[in-house]
């Protein structure tokens, strides 16, 4: 579950980015200064791989309105557990994590002090963003491989422990390579209490507090809403067997669309 957090603060957005790590639009680094309510807003970009990591995204962020930009490096669950760690992302308006693959993030900062504590700022204000691999990580059930196909198959998806700062969504990324969409619709059988997520790269998908959700960038969002699902052969079906789902809904979002999740079903699940 997410955390409570101190309970002052109203809860920061959430915000996948697919595509790759080293580079953020200026039209998503607009609207990240916009919602960052402090007029000397500061980012912190943390750097969670087993290697460097060269990316211009601090140059984007200076050029579009933020006065201050710093790096951490994460190479290991030790670099997760240093106190000098902590205390240089505990004061920024916005969190940038980047990393290549979402197991081998989780792998270094799951569990962790680190961890904790990016779960409790969220909970406290700060908006945290995921690019590449760590779009998938925010989440509580992270998507961390699978097969390619569109069709949904017993087998067809590898799931691990996310980030957990929400339990409403899982997020896929580079969505508009083929074969994505059948390891998510996979991932919603195990999880139909979710809405599933796919970005496609170049895209930003701004999730607010309320889980009123808002699409910046070049590609789109697919949504997966299984609100209405009526039946899921999952629970009966043989190793790498196609599963059949009945009553999904599809959105696409593109730039500028808007969804408000319906709440109640969520709701109803987790009472």
């Amino acid at each position: 579950m997410p955390s409570k957090g101190s309970g002052e603060f109203e809860r920061g957005y959430i915000i996948p980015i697919g595509g790759s790590e080293n580079w953020i639009s200026p039209d998503v680094c607009e609207k990240l200064r916009s919602i960052c309510l402090n007029s000397s807003a500061k980012a912190l970009i943390l750097n969670v791989s087993e290697q460097n990591i060269e990316h211009q995204i601090s140059k984007v962020l200076l050029d579009n309105g933020f006065i201050e930009c710093s790096i951490v490096n994460i190479h290991s669950r030790q670099d997760s557990k240093n106190p000098e760690t902590l205390a240089k992302i505990s004061h920024t308006d916005l969190l940038i994590i980047s990393g290549e693959r979402p197991l081998q993030i989780s792998t270094i900062i799951g569990g962790t002090p680190v961890a904790r504590q990016l779960r409790k700022l969220n909970a406290d204000g700060v908006h945290i963003v995921g690019t590449f691999g760590a779009a998938a990580l925010l989440s509580e059930h992270m998507i961390a491989g699978g097969q390619e196909g569109t069709t949904p198959t017993q087998n067809g998806v590898t799931m691990a422990p996310g980030l957990g700062l929400t339990n409403r969504f899982m997020v896929d990324y580079h969505f508009e390579q083929q074969g994505r969409l059948g390891r998510l619709l996979t991932a919603l059988s195990y999880n139909p209490f979710t809405l599933g997520i796919g970005i496609d790269d170049g895209t930003a998908l701004f999730i607010s507090p309320k889980d009123e959700l808002e699409v910046f960038g070049t590609g789109a969002a697919t949504l997966i809403d299984p609100t209405n699902l009526q039946y899921s052969s999952m629970g009966s079906a043989g190793g790498g067997d196609p599963i059949s789902l009945f009553g999904l809904q599809m959105h696409i979002l593109a730039q500028g669309a808007r969804f408000t999740c319906e709440r109640q079903a969520y709701d109803e699940h987790w009472a």
